[in-house]
Parts: structure tokens; sequence; C-alpha cells
């Protein structure tokens, strides 16, 4: 099968969707398919990339960090042409995902949709949310999705939300899988070492882009009065966005200098050394359809405290894999209560195999490998009948 992967992020633009792709078209290439991915240019690109068509592109509005494409849709439609591509998933609403979209009517192939992205809880993004408004938001998300062969939820959050927006296209929960084999394997690099952290200093590690609708600066505030029941806790901060300096501000004024570390960008490869030397993940986020870093995290052997919501309480199950939180103020009791029950639980085996096996890498290529054929054989289907029904 040839598939193309219409996307405005992907590497080198660090993000829980470019990741997602990234091991999509793994396990998809890993089965024998042929995988081409079309997205924006990107400045720390200049050489060209076995498999990736890169459309001219600028940085979008005050989201500087990614980009959107401005021209490139006849070229990306000729060489769509010429690999006669059998089916078009996009991860976009946007640029990309209209061009996507534009190229599947002209092929006459089925367009599928991967819906990554809870929309409401970036509009701060655009004007300070005084343009865009969350019926806006429903509006468009019920038009693409409307429009698609098929829709891919990355949970059942996901799934809910786009049935609420009045989607009726088919609806597949498919969680992003991780690679057990990067996340399960021992990290030589001794992260504690280099931050001059004890074996026993108790480290708690968020690790995301700091940005506002990550909503660190909620487990920031909490920090001093974890620290009142576990004196000798640090946390670590990895990764960058346009939040980190007003953060790294608040962390100063509440007297924390010398408890919290901000790391900033590390590369996808290196993640997995700073789950690995954590004794807990910690989010305090709402805006994640899924939340990649939580399987992540598991994978490498560190619980999780987040938010509680449907998908993280299949992960946590009743405090086997960490703890969630429904309410803000209840982070640093969370973070307490996990550490005060039993630092590492000692668990059975064979609960943390099934749960690994649930979130691989290989599962998720075979069930989206799945979701492509059911598309393609219903689409089809649905053409010989619009012929048919034209005689």
């Amino acid at each position: 099968m040839k598939v193309g992967i219409f996307t405005d992020t992907y590497f080198p633009q660090i993000s829980g969707v470019a990741t997602s792709i990234k091991t999509l078209k793994k396990e998809l290439e890993r089965q024998g398919h042929e995988v081409i991915i079309f997205t924006t240019t990107d400045p720390k690109v200049q050489e060209k990339e076995e498999g990736i068509v890169r459309l001219t592109s600028i940085p979008f509005f005050s989201f500087q960090d990614r980009r959107i494409a401005i021209k490139g849709v006849y070229r990306a439609l000729k060489i769509a042409k010429e690999l006669q591509l059998d089916i078009i998933h996009t991860q976009t609403e946007f640029s990309l995902g209209l061009t996507g979209k534009y190229i599947a009517y002209q092929l006459k192939i089925p367009c599928v949709h991967t819906y990554h992205t809870m929309y409401e809880d970036y509009l701060h993004y655009i004007a300070n949310g005084k343009v865009l408004r969350p019926t806006h938001v429903k509006l468009v998300s019920k038009m693409y999705c409307n429009k698609s062969s098929g829709i891919i939820a990355p949970s059942e959050k996901a799934r809910k939300q786009l049935l609420n927006y009045g989607v009726v296209s088919r609806i597949s929960v498919i969680p992003t899988g991780v690679d057990l084999e990067h996340f399960l394997k021992e990290n030589k690099r001794d992260v504690r070492k280099e931050l001059s952290f004890s074996k026993d200093t108790l480290l708690l590690l968020s690790l995301s882009r700091v940005a506002k609708e990550k909503s660190i600066d909620l487990l920031i505030k909490a920090m001093p009065e974890i620290l009142l029941h576990q004196p000798a806790a640090k946390l670590v901060i990895v990764g960058d966005g346009p939040a980190r300096n007003e953060l790294e501000e608040l962390a100063h004024s509440l007297g924390l200098a010398g408890t919290i570390f901000f790391i900033g960008e590390v590369a996808s490869s290196e993640v997995q050394a700073y789950y690995q030397a954590a004794d807990l993940f910690v989010s305090s986020s709402n805006s994640e359809s899924q939340g990649l870093t939580y399987i992540e995290a598991i994978a490498s052997g560190t619980d999780i405290v987040a938010r509680l919501n449907e998908y993280t309480e299949t992960l946590t199950q009743n405090g086997s894999f960490g703890m969630t939180f429904s309410d803000d103020s209840q982070i640093a009791e969370t973070v307490c209560s996990y550490f005060n029950q039993n630092k590492k639980i000692q668990r059975v085996k064979k609960e943390r195999t099934n749960l690994l096996n649930s979130i691989s890498s290989e599962l998720f290529g075979e069930r989206v490998l799945q979701f492509y054929r059911e598309t393609i054989q219903q689409y089809m289907h649905e053409k010989e009948v619009a012929v048919h029904s034209n005689h």
C-alpha cells in the first residue's frame, strides 16, 4: 500500500503529532508499505530527505514555532499522481490537511484524518482568544471531519468531543503506540549525575512543550506544598516554548530557584534518559487528546501523576501505574500520597506486560493499517453504488 501523510508539523519540530507520525511511518514501512510525508519547510532542514516532500511555508501567526504552507499544492498533486497513492492520511485541519483533501479528491482515493488537538485550549494563540471562539472550533472540526472517509481519535476523550461537535463520519479510537524497545532498554546516560542529584533525591519530571495550555504553572505553584512533605524533592522541566520566561520568573518569585530546573528542548532520542532518571512523571495539562508522554514514561518504568480523564484512568489502573487528580488544588496532595503509599509499587509482572503490549507501536501500526483497509473497501463500495445508481 502507498500512503500519503499530510501534516503541518514534523521533525525537526518536536511535538506529539510529529512523534505519532514518525512512529506510524516506521511501523507501516516495517510491514512492507510505502509512506510519503507531505509537510512544511523548516529553516533547520537544508538537504533533501528521503520520503519527505516539503511545501513552502511561513510561521503560523503567534504560534511561531509552528508553520503553515503557502504554496506547492500543484507540485504535491503531481508527486502524489506519480506515486499512485492508495490512501491519504491528514494529520492537521489547516494548510496541509486541506491540500491532502484536495489531492484525494483529484486522485479519487479515500482521505482519512487523525484528530490530534483539542483546539479550544489553543485559542489564546490567535489575537489572545478575542477572535476565535469554541463555537468556531466546533464548526470547523465538524465540517472538516464530515468530509473525511474516516476519523482516527487517539483517545475516547477525543472521540466524545467529535461526537459532541456533530461529526457523523466513522470514528475509530486508536491510541498512538510507543517504540517499547527504545523506552525499555537501560539508558547509559546518568541525568542525575549531570544535574548533581543524589540517588535519594526525589525527582519529579515535567516533559512537554513549555506553553500556557500545558498548565506547568500549576505544578510550579504546587511545589512549596510538596516540599513541606518531601524537602529533598526537585522538579526538572524538559522542553521549550513561549511560556518559559514567565515560568522561570514564577519559580524565582516563589523562592524555588534551587528546586526547579529548566533543561530546555532535548532531542527525541534523549528523552528516555530523563524518564528513567525520574521517580515520577507529573503533568497538570488538560489539553491532551491522548498524552504520548504518559505512555512513554510508563514504558520507561516511571509512574505518572496526571489529570483525571478516561485515558489517564485506564493507564493508572487504580494506582498501579501512578495516580490521578481532578482539581488543580489536589496536585501536591496527589504527588505526596503517591510517595506515602509506596515509592515504587511492586507490580504483578503480567499486569505490566499487558499494559505495555496494549501501547506498543506494533499494535498501533497494525490497527491503523486495518483501518486503512476497511476505509478503502468502504470507499470502493460507495463508488460502485454511485455508478450503479447513475445508470
